[in-house]
């Protein structure tokens, strides 16, 4: 209580002529933060106000320069990532800055308006959803992982695009793994709490969820359509982890699948999986113990190129540090993930900016490092015990999943960014704004009709999906309606997806979703 007092104290001290949350500090807050930390998003509070972030300044000051917040584990020299929430030195710089200051709003009438975020879903309700019943959590001094395997009653072949996790109860979803089972052979299993994968193998997994996790949004539109097939007689195996203290809770957590239209060609076949995996290990208590491995195992390189879109790296309570790379002798690395402090709270499937190449002859390879030493603060036991692969959050697992599929000339010349936030176009979200937008669909002008008279010191953003500002719009006074066309040559340079004004007018937040094709 000491350490915070004096915290705060130092923080209500400074210049008056400092940053504001107006004019510098919100629109941080908007592109690295929100995105979770929204109403009814997955964080427990809200932080798109000034109101809400000042009264947790000793609490942002500690989490900005211990980089505990925003949470972002890989290192972005080692490979480029999309959804990236790392803040850059300058945001940490503006941020301290601010809060040494007096954490000072400003105008409030000059603040940016904030991105515009879709309520309980982020693409909508999808061709099919399939659901857990209602469970309690049987959490008490041990992790429940429970396994449910859920009939999709499809009755014809269908191709998925996307795929979304939408948890019953945010706040004891610690992450939940979903797989496709083809033919219904799993078995759901409640009762010993350690059921955390599924028994057969041609049962394979699709996507996860960890809190902040965003959708897996496939490309659909040319030149890349990929997805995944599903048929009748399949069901969706659902990996569910409840963490300890979460007993008596419920949570009835749900799976929203779009699929591409019926008798649609030339869809390329992706699949997922741990690649890189070592099930065979022993931790001995008060060592600091490395694993690796290696894709084949046991030799060889792979027979042929194939293209990777996505790493997901997993470990538990003992990690501190995991890599994942091909490579071949004489060639040069290719680089998927290197997280130098691990953190088991957040986990979570990193697709990549441009995709991956591996060609044949390469091979692939992890190297983890675990502190099972009194040192680490995370070892859950005390003192330190040598410590098994297994499935409980107290045994520990070296895993590391991929999104791949056989590759084809210029696959790694694909934006994957790009051409996923192009493919959202497919996604119509409901919107009832008081802003009207025409055309809308739109492929090159549009006119946008505001209810109120314009002045020029109002403020109109356009964000994308992904909570980033991409243009500013400076209205003449008087006008009602401002129109982008070819006179624009920043918004015709704007890739086709899915958008939001968002607007301060005279004091009124407003907003409408646009979709350019």
């Amino acid at each position: 209580m000491k350490k915070l007092g004096f915290i705060l104290s130092f923080l209500i001290m400074g210049s008056t002529q400092a940053q504001t949350w107006s004019g510098e500090v919100a629109q941080i807050f908007y592109d690295k933060c929100t995105a979770c930390h929204h109403p009814g998003g997955a964080a427990p509070f809200s932080l798109m106000t000034h109101a809400e972030v000042s009264p947790l300044a000793a609490a942002v000051y500690q989490c900005v320069n211990t980089g505990e917040m925003p949470p972002w584990p890989p290192d972005n020299n080692y490979q480029q990532y999309q959804h990236n929430r790392a803040l850059s030195n300058t945001e940490k710089a503006t941020i301290t800055s601010w809060l040494n200051n007096g954490a000072q709003e400003g105008s409030a009438a000059q603040t940016p308006p904030p991105p515009v975020y879709t309520s309980n879903t982020f693409l909508g309700n999808g061709d099919l959803q399939v659901q857990i019943p209602t469970y309690m959590s049987k959490a008490t001094s041990q992790d429940d992982y429970v396994c449910f395997n859920i009939p999709t009653n499809l009755t014809q072949n269908r191709i998925i695009k996307a795929v979304e996790v939408v948890p019953g109860n945010r706040e004891i979803v610690h992450h939940c793994l979903i797989y496709l089972d083809p033919t219904s052979i799993e078995a759901t299993d409640t009762i010993g709490g350690n059921c955390a994968s599924p028994s057969n193998g041609s049962t394979k997994l699709i996507t996860g969820y960890t809190p902040g996790a965003t959708p897996m949004i496939l490309p659909s539109t040319d030149p890349l359509k990929l997805g995944l097939d599903i048929g009748p007689g399949s069901s969706i195996y659902f990996a569910m982890h409840y963490p300890m203290g979460s007993y008596g809770l419920y949570d009835s957590t749900k799976v929203i699948i779009h699929f591409y239209p019926q008798g649609i060609t030339n869809v390329r076949q992706i699949s997922a999986g741990p690649l890189l995996a070592n099930y065979n290990f022993n931790l001995p208590a008060n060592q600091v113990s490395d694993l690796n491995a290696f894709y084949p195992p046991g030799g060889g390189t792979i027979p042929s190129n194939f293209s990777v879109l996505s790493v997901f790296p997993h470990m538990h309570l003992l990690g501190s540090t995991i890599k994942a790379y091909a490579y071949k002798p004489g060639a040069d690395t290719i680089k998927f993930v290197n997280i130098p402090k691990w953190d088991f709270m957040w986990q979570d499937f990193y697709f990549f900016k441009y995709i991956q190449k591996v060609p044949l002859g390469y091979k692939l390879k992890s190297e983890g490092t675990y502190d099972n030493t009194a040192n680490n603060p995370n070892n859950p036991h005390s003192p330190p015990q040598t410590i098994y692969s297994g499935f409980n959050t107290t045994d520990e697992m070296f895993l590391t999943y991929f999104h791949y599929l056989p590759y084809q000339p210029g696959d790694e010349t694909y934006d994957l960014e790009a051409l996923i936030s192009a493919s959202l176009t497919d996604y119509p979200l409901h919107d009832n704004s008081s802003i009207v937008a025409y055309p809308n669909p739109t492929q090159d002008a549009l006119t946008l009709a505001f209810p109120l008279s314009l002045q020029p010191s109002d403020l109109i953003y356009l964000y994308d999906v992904n909570g980033q500002v991409k243009l500013k719009l400076t209205p003449e006074a008087g006008v009602s309606q401002i129109h982008l066309g070819t006179e624009n040559e920043e918004w015709l340079g704007l890739p086709k997806g899915v958008y939001f004004v968002s607007a301060r007018v005279n004091g009124q937040l407003l907003s409408k979703k646009l979709i350019k094709f």
